[in-house]
């Protein structure tokens, strides 16, 4: 047994690490559920299986790669290996854009929080201003008030003339009212 001469660190490994960027794997995975999920990929596929039905059923049998007579075992195998690798990465497609709608989701929550925090907000400002100019005079009542006060300033010139002129106690200017 051979003895190390650093026993203060772990052994490194022996096995073959694999490793790759997570996120280009996953614009990958994407990429091909977009295009298995499309009308040119169901186009495409029947086009090759048509293809190699012709191929296999009506030159001689000598001719044949995958004879019908076998049961078209190589067609089998290669539309079972097509699916075992479609379902794993529109799986993970799937989880991807489900990851990313919960994110959205999450930011669109936030947003309607703030909007009503900023909704509610405005809403009680928009009260106490009408709360302030309720206190405030009007035009209309301004100039009624002007009016008002207008009219007792020239009622009060008019008997301030009046007692002038004496006419209203009924002395003769340059008397007195006793005499």
């Amino acid at each position: 047994m051979k003895r190390r001469s650093e026993l203060s660190q772990p052994r490194p490994r022996s096995r073959f690490d694999v490793s790759y960027d997570a996120e280009a794997f996953g614009r990958f995975s994407e990429s091909i559920a977009r295009y298995l999920g499309t009308a040119r990929f169901l186009v495409w596929q029947t086009i090759v299986i048509v293809l190699w039905l012709a191929f296999n059923v009506l030159p001689p049998e000598k001719w044949q790669f995958d004879p019908w007579g076998r049961g078209l075992v190589l067609l089998t195998l290669v539309l079972s290996l097509q699916a075992s690798y479609a379902a794993p990465l529109i799986l993970l497609a799937q989880n991807r854009q489900e990851r990313r709608d919960r994110i959205t989701s999450e930011q669109d929550r936030n947003v309607a929080e703030r909007t009503q925090a900023d909704t509610e907000f405005l809403a009680r400002e928009i009260a106490s201003v009408r709360l302030s100019l309720a206190d405030v005079v009007t035009g209309e009542e301004l100039s009624d008030q002007l009016e008002g006060l207008t009219r007792s300033i020239e009622r009060l010139a008019d008997r301030l003339e009046r007692a002038e002129s004496g006419d209203q106690l009924g002395v003769v200017p340059g008397t007195t009212p006793n005499s």
